[in-house]
């Protein structure tokens, strides 16, 4: 893979200089001709050639849906799993060892391959537009990102196709997407590598993404923007790609050690000679910042959308930066709060639940500027905003489970528990993807032209929010009557708690997830119906956002590009490639330029 990897690099450098903007021009190698005559090539070409920001957004978007389905449907087969205290519904697939492939593949799925790409997605397409950029700062770079993401899910996912292929000989890694040792270094099953392989990938394109959008935000702004007014999301994917470049090399690191104590019988994290409990501080100092890396940018979407829909400005917007920035900061000193029940020295323990109640502090400030947004604000409850208002009521809930967490008492006794798992579910589905879910709304109409069914994106609102409050309240109570996390099967002792009465709280998360389920199928349904039949936008401003004076530059980007295909004298060029009319010429910041290929560095 490493020497594929360089192969790729070295082609795509002599092929031209990564940061030119025009892709392949003049050359024979990709879009050939075609770059002399037309904006971009058609068909496949086009995809697998594109260094243009709006198309590497979208690829990022399906393969995260891609990710999204996969982690979906294994998580099914858990809950239906869970719904019997005995091994049931998975007796003939592999038992508990494939529960625990599905497990794994899950979480590192849902984490690594859904979030950070999906955020990837609306960070390509928007933030250039947002700052009046021509494209990213290194669009090439940009496209390899997006390019080691496909083999990395390969990898990750290898073990489920391979296993039937190998007479089980090479299985789906079952080390839980947290691969604790001497778990994880004992298994001798290729899968695991395989999984470690692909994980390293992943963070090697989010460290390159991540130098990308830094680079991109401070050079490339248009003039008229600056630090005193640059968009809030934008600020939220500055922040979290200064922690990408600090949490995933550490992540690519220990993953190194790791394979190496497998292979080569190295003791980093060994009972003897090494330590097990060193992987739990390495994984988790970039565990935790990993969090905010996932839920910083949906917070900064939040903040940027919710106003639209309330009438007003974003409330106290220097400080949702200083809150942001502070969060940032925080998040590399609350790690060892996942380590309180190993046996580390209380005065550290109590030094990391110090620091994991602070960080709270800047999160409420974000919920207090977000309720100040709507208070006496003229809402409209249109899609994305009811989304936001649902994001905001499950980060309470979720973000408050979290604080008793972080009191050592109460984590002793809940630690390893389903309420840590209710918990982060909040967050990860109640936050994240319901941020994703309003930006998609919002951003519906200019990236495909088409306004989706709006009464079925709201039945897709209601369901989706039935079904978490339904699933993870659900998992709280099984936290609180004793249910250990990643088990496929359980029986208790009715001194602790009656096995009718789990059996029945299990039964009805898993129909609150199978609520969820019906609510993804609905959502898929309404995108993809839309954009095959869905009505064309004619208005630049689709969401009335000029009576509030809240027109903002990607939609004055978009009303540019209806004007243009109205009928003016030549079509907008694509940042990214082609020849037209100069005088017509504009970039994705709505300016016009003297020649048709222009180059960072001029």
């Amino acid at each position: 893979m490493g020497v594929f990897l360089v192969g790729v690099v070295a082609l795509l450098s002599r092929m031209e200089d990564l940061r030119t903007y025009t892709p392949l021009a003049g050359g024979s190698a990709g879009y050939g001709d075609e770059t002399s005559t037309a904006h971009k090539p058609s068909g496949l070409i086009r995809w697998l050639t594109t260094v243009d920001h709006k198309d590497i957004g979208i690829m990022y978007g399906l393969y995260a849906v891609i990710a999204f389905v996969w982690g979906g449907l294994a998580v099914m087969l858990m809950r239906v799993e869970l719904a019997t205290p005995a091994m049931d519904a998975l007796a003939g697939m592999g038992g508990a060892n494939f529960y625990n492939g599905l497990l794994t593949s899950h979480g590192i799925t849902m984490l690594f391959l859904f979030g950070t790409p999906i955020i990837a997605a609306f960070s390509n397409y928007f933030i250039p537009l947002l700052i009046g950029a021509d494209d990213m700062a290194f669009p090439r770079v940009n496209a390899i990102a997006f390019w080691l993401l496909p083999p990395a899910a390969l990898l990750i996912w290898a073990g489920f196709f391979l296993a039937p292929l190998t007479g089980g000989a090479v299985e789906a890694a079952a080390t839980s997407w947290t691969m604790y040792t001497p778990l994880s270094v004992e298994q001798v099953n290729p899968g695991v590598d395989m999984m470690l392989l692909g994980l390293h990938l992943s963070g090697v394109s989010a460290t390159m993404g991540a130098i990308n959008f830094i680079a991109t935000i401070f050079t490339e702004r248009d003039g008229d923007v600056t630090w005193a007014n640059l968009d809030i999301f934008s600020w939220t994917i500055l922040t979290q790609s200064a922690l990408i470049l600090f949490a995933f090399p550490l992540l690519g690191s220990a993953l190194i050690m790791l394979l190496l104590d497998r292979n080569f019988a190295t003791t980093f994290f060994a009972v003897e000679g090494g330590s097990p409990i060193l992987w739990q501080h390495l994984f988790w100092f970039f565990g935790h910042p990993e969090v905010y890396i996932l839920v910083l940018p949906p917070m900064g979407l939040v903040s940027w959308i919710l106003p639209k829909f309330s009438g007003r400005k974003l409330f106290g917007y220097k400080f949702v930066i200083y809150s942001t920035l502070a969060i940032g900061v925080l998040s590399f000193g609350v790690w060892a709060h996942h380590m309180f029940s190993t046996g580390i020295d209380p005065r550290v323990r109590a030094s990391f639940m110090a620091v994991s109640l602070a960080i709270a502090i800047p999160s409420a400030v974000k919920t207090f500027n977000w309720i100040t947004t709507m208070w006496n604000g003229k809402l409209r409850l249109t899609t994305p905003m009811l989304f936001c208002i649902g994001f905001v009521a499950n980060f309470v809930i979720g973000g408050i489970t979290g604080v008793f967490l972080a009191s050592i008492p109460v984590d002793l006794v809940l630690h390893d528990t389903y309420y840590v798992v209710g918990h982060f579910h909040w967050i990860v589905m109640g936050m994240i993807t319901f941020a994703g879910f309003g930006a998609i709304y919002y951003w519906y109409p200019i990236v495909t032209g088409k306004m989706y069914q709006k009464t079925l994106a709201k039945w897709h609102f209601w369901l989706s929010e039935v079904g978490v409050v339904v699933t993870f309240f659900g998992m709280l109570i099984l936290g609180y009557l004793g249910m250990p996390r990643r088990y496929a099967t359980y029986e208790f002792n009715a001194a602790i708690a009656p096995l009718a009465e789990v059996t029945t709280v299990h039964q009805i998360t898993t129909v609150g997830a199978f609520i969820i389920m019906f609510a993804q199928i609905i959502w898929v349904w309404n995108m993809v119906q839309s954009y095959i039949e869905g009505p064309e936008v004619e208005d630049g401003d689709p969401w009335d956002l000029k009576e509030t004076g809240q027109h903002s530059r990607e939609f004055q980007w978009f009303e540019d590009q209806l004007t243009l295909d109205d009928g003016d004298d030549a079509p907008a060029l694509a940042a990214d490639g082609g020849e037209g009319d100069e005088e017509n010429l504009l970039t994705d910041g709505g300016e016009q330029l003297e020649s048709a290929v222009r180059r960072v560095d001029e």
